[in-house]
């Protein structure tokens, strides 16, 4: 099973098909994904199933359907165990940013994070989940696929915001700090963190 988000709703890709409630079933073969996303932007829907009784077939299919962008990110922790949040669009968020051509995805997440937050002398531990989202540029929907590591740094400099980016605010955030962010955040970044 597969979560993209369209906004902090929901389409599930999935084999099960299950009684409608607060949701609606569609074929993944036969599906109007614009139709999709709107019902999802414009009305009550908690979520859509789109469904296949190929597990393996769902996300290839799904992939299809929209252009995609192709992002990386990063979950870092400091010395204190705090995260790093930054806050962009009257929202928290983690660090995250477009591939370019020549790098790896992990090297497209590192550099996503030194630009967003002035950070640096940051490691890669370990690969997270991978997260799907739809979004509007330029009158067109596409699928953002943002692949996330769980990083670590023992910098403790000033933090700079890319505010050329539209971030307004960089922060280290606790425990309880980053809870509280989650309020004001994204459904896949609830995910994550």
């Amino acid at each position: 099973m597969y979560k993209v988000f369209v906004g902090d709703k929901p389409i599930v890709l999935t084999t099960k098909v299950e009684q409608e409630t607060n949701f609606k079933n569609y074929l993944i073969d036969t599906v109007n994904i614009g139709k999709v996303i709107k019902e999802l932007s414009n009305t009550k829907l908690e979520e859509v199933r789109l469904i296949h009784k190929k597990e393996d077939k769902l996300l290839p299919k799904f992939l299809k359907m929209l252009p995609n962008v192709v992002a990386g990110g990063g979950k870092v922790y400091n010395n204190e165990g705090a995260v790093l949040f930054i806050y962009r669009n009257d929202k928290w968020d983690l660090p995250k940013g477009k591939a370019e051509k020549s790098e790896t995805i992990e090297e497209t997440s590192i550099r996503e994070v030194e630009e967003e937050t002035g950070v640096t002398g940051l490691k890669i531990t370990k690969p997270l989940e991978t997260t799907y989202h739809i979004f509007k540029r330029n009158g067109k929907h596409k699928i953002k696929v943002t692949y996330w590591f769980e990083m670590e740094t023992d910098f403790c400099g000033e933090l700079f915001p890319q505010e050329n980016e539209g971030i307004t605010k960089v922060a280290w955030l606790n425990k309880k700090e980053a809870t509280e962010a989650l309020i004001n955040s994204y459904a896949n970044i609830r995910i994550l963190v």
